[in-house]
């Protein structure tokens, strides 16, 4: 029984690629058979159905022996008790790789859909290593695409439809393969919006009513077009999917019944040469559309995909659009990646790694390398996978492929990261131009370079590409770093000379095996920024001081209070009474206050504008009338909460300005980042209000800081 239902697999494999291992393809029928023994689906059919027919979608491919069977155990790890290991000892090395892979993918998959991003940064690294897995993960998801309707919950279809349409449609399309690319964005256009797409095949049934073997009538007139210019031809036509439609209604802003260009007819001739004859033909016996001509033979996609696309008011006056290819180019059009494999006589692919050189996964990985989260993943390769290209060549004559929409910053960053990161004006075709100017297809590009020039965080508000947004980003990142570990060694510093210890980098060691860091500058970045305390580096070296250590004002931040000493020059104190500072407002000498008892903890003095004493306002029994008495001989310690630009040096400055000012800064804390500023909270200490006033004016007139205030609370 088994055979009987493997020969029809074995039948389509064997007319690509006569040298079949029959023999290996029914023991992987057998074992995945067996190993989903009992499992149903969703529509109520055996389990073993699915990947049954994965793989006939992958036979039509032509792919290699390893990804088809690759495809019926694409599960059984996953779903059932087999192990990788037994995969491998029953087939090979390779097989049981690509199993992995695809396994790993699939557990990435039915995780939550907060793990979007995340799991399409692994999904890149698997591919990254083997094509072939994102071969069968599409062929999967097509037959999963296909039989969507089964499943019960519609917020579950419309998840999958979704993440179908955003990740893998794209990805179909960057490997050549239309044909998934198409049917994957179809099926999930249906699922997001099914009634936009009914009244879409309803205009398109319209129209054929209407115009009733007008496809064929156009592609008949065509070819008795070209035959009569001595060029061999065959002209075939179809009407746009209904997604294809939506897209161009959606990008040109106009009603379904506006659109004219709704029908696609391809040519396809022997030779190079016959495609550029075949098109002045068609534009020598139609009118052409205007900037509708592209020219993917002398520059071909990323995908590899080659024709040439025209627009042209063809028979019967309708617009319609022509692609022109070879066959062979019409085997890489429809075939993509798989496209390149041929076989030798033993069965064994020529081309197989062919995917190590296709330059869009690459860019992928390195945008990879230079992101910092998840998210931000995703959004820079979105972009790189969604974008239609311009071609525009450096002054050598090299030709580089953008995005539309590209900028000459986005240029700098294709030639090299270090071009971009040391660009400092450029040259389209000979003239000085700025560098938002969005490139066009031709422009030659000159970067003009500086060794002392960085990046400009402006950039990211016009650049384009994944590629450039994330090199300017990581270069944010180690600027921002470099300035938060100047402030941080500078805290633990201070740390070290008011504990009488002398400082040595060489004891670190510890310290950063403790929080995980791989270098002095990433400790000191995390003190600059508050999420480690100076104190805390002191300690973990010399532990015996912990027990002699007074907590300092983080520590004591945990409470709303701040304990003083009586020796606070105050009028109107209780005698007595312990008293206590009010970390809600921090009160400084020279401000007007009121004391509040609270009882079992003392007096609480907080200033007469503090926000806390609205809980106080139906209990005036317990507020005390209190004044400073002449200059405090002590130094307090004031909040400020400062918002300063994101610009280099600047928050090195603005610590620098405050200690030269007289304030001793014994806690900072990153609160909130943007593009543009930072903002962050600093315990400073004082005098009184008159030496704060004096320090708050000295930031204010900074270039750096955008404002400065007394922090909140």
């Amino acid at each position: 029984m088994t055979e009987l239902n493997v020969k029809p697999l074995t039948d389509r494999i064997r007319a690509y690629n006569p040298a079949i291992d029959d023999d290996l393809l029914s023991r992987a029928f057998s074992f995945a058979e067996k190993a989903h023994s009992g499992q149903v689906r969703a529509s109520g059919e055996p389990y073993f159905t699915h990947p049954i027919e994965v793989a006939h979608i992958l036979a039509d491919m032509h792919v290699d022996p390893a990804t088809i069977i690759t495809a019926l155990l694409h599960d059984v790890v996953e779903d059932t008790e087999v192990s990788l290991e037994s995969i491998r000892s029953q087939f090979t090395d390779e097989i049981a790789r690509l199993v992995d892979g695809v396994t790993k993918l699939t557990r990435i998959e039915m995780q939550s859909d907060n793990r979007q991003a995340e799991n399409f940064r692994k999904l890149v690294l698997a591919m990254s290593e083997d094509i072939r897995v994102l071969l069968v993960k599409l062929a999967d998801r097509t037959h999963n695409m296909r039989t969507i309707d089964h499943i019960a919950k519609p917020e579950k279809r419309e998840r999958i439809a979704q993440e179908t349409l955003m990740i893998f449609a794209p990805l179909a399309e960057r490997i050549g393969m239309t044909h998934f690319q198409h049917e994957l964005e179809d099926r999930a256009f249906a699922v997001l919006n099914h009634q936009m797409r009914n009244s879409i095949l309803q205009r398109l049934e319209f129209l054929a009513e209407q115009s009733e073997d007008l496809v064929s009538r156009i592609c008949d007139e065509m070819g008795v077009t070209l035959f009569e210019a001595d060029i061999e031809s065959s002209v075939s036509g179809r009407r746009k999917s209904p997604y294809s439609i939506w897209q161009k209604m959606q990008r040109e802003k106009v009603e379904m019944e506006e659109l004219s260009d709704i029908m696609a007819f391809r040519v396809i001739v022997p030779e190079v040469s016959d495609c550029y004859r075949a098109l002045g033909i068609l534009h020598q016996s139609y009118p052409m559309v205007m900037g509708r001509f592209k020219d993917y033979i002398s520059t071909p996609k990323r995908n590899g995909y080659q024709s040439l696309h025209t627009g042209i008011i063809g028979p019967n006056k309708k617009k319609i659009e022509v692609q022109i290819r070879t066959p062979e180019m019409h085997e890489v059009a429809e075939r993509g990646v798989a496209a390149h494999w041929n076989y030798n006589t033993d069965g064994k692919p020529v081309n197989a790694t062919e995917h190590s050189k296709l330059k869009w996964l690459n860019d992928l990985v390195n945008i990879l390398e230079n992101t910092v989260s998840p998210d931000e993943f995703l959004e820079h390769t979105q972009m790189e996978m969604y974008a239609d290209q311009v071609f525009c060549f450096t002054p050598k004559g090299s030709l580089i492929p953008l995005p539309k929409g590209a900028t000459a910053v986005d240029f700098a960053y294709a030639v090299h990261s270090d071009v971009g990161n040391s660009c400092i004006g450029v040259k389209i075709n000979g003239r000085i131009r700025q560098l938002a100017t969005l490139l066009k297809n031709g422009d030659q590009i000159e970067v003009l370079r500086s060794s002392t020039a960085t990046p400009n965080p402006e950039w990211l508000d016009f650049c384009k590409t994944g590629r450039a947004k994330a090199q300017i980003r990581r270069f944010m990142r180690a600027e921002r770093q470099q300035e938060f570990a100047e402030v941080g060694r500078a805290l633990v510093l201070k740390a070290f000379r008011a504990a009488d210890k002398t400082f040595d980098e060489k004891d670190l060691l510890p310290v950063l095996a403790h929080y995980d860091t791989g270098s002095d500058i990433e400790l000191f970045a995390l003190v600059g920024e508050g999420q480690v305390d100076a104190r805390d580096v002191l300690t973990l070296i010399h532990p015996e001081l912990k027990k002699t250590l007074k907590p300092d004002a983080k520590t004591s931040s945990k409470s709303t209070q701040q304990s003083t000493t009586p020796s606070l020059n105050i009028k109107g104190l209780t005698p007595g009474m312990a008293v206590h500072h009010g970390r809600c407002c921090s009160p400084l000498p020279g401000e007007r206050i009121i004391g509040i008892v609270t009882h079992g903890k003392g007096i609480t003095v907080h200033r007469v504008d503090c926000q806390n004493l609205e809980k106080f306002s139906t209990m005036p029994e317990l507020w005390l009338d209190i004044e400073w008495e002449g200059d405090s001989p002590n130094i307090v310690s004031a909040r400020l909460e400062a918002v300063i630009a994101n610009e280099r040096g600047s928050l090195a400055t603005v610590t620098t300005l405050i200690s030269e000012h007289g304030g001793n800064i014994t806690n900072i804390q990153l609160v909130t980042r943007t593009l543009d500023f930072f903002t962050f909270v600093t315990d400073v200490e004082v005098k009184d209000v008159r030496h704060l006033t004096a320090i708050v004016a000295a930031m204010q007139s900074s270039p750096f800081i955008e404002s400065v205030e007394r922090a909140k609370s």
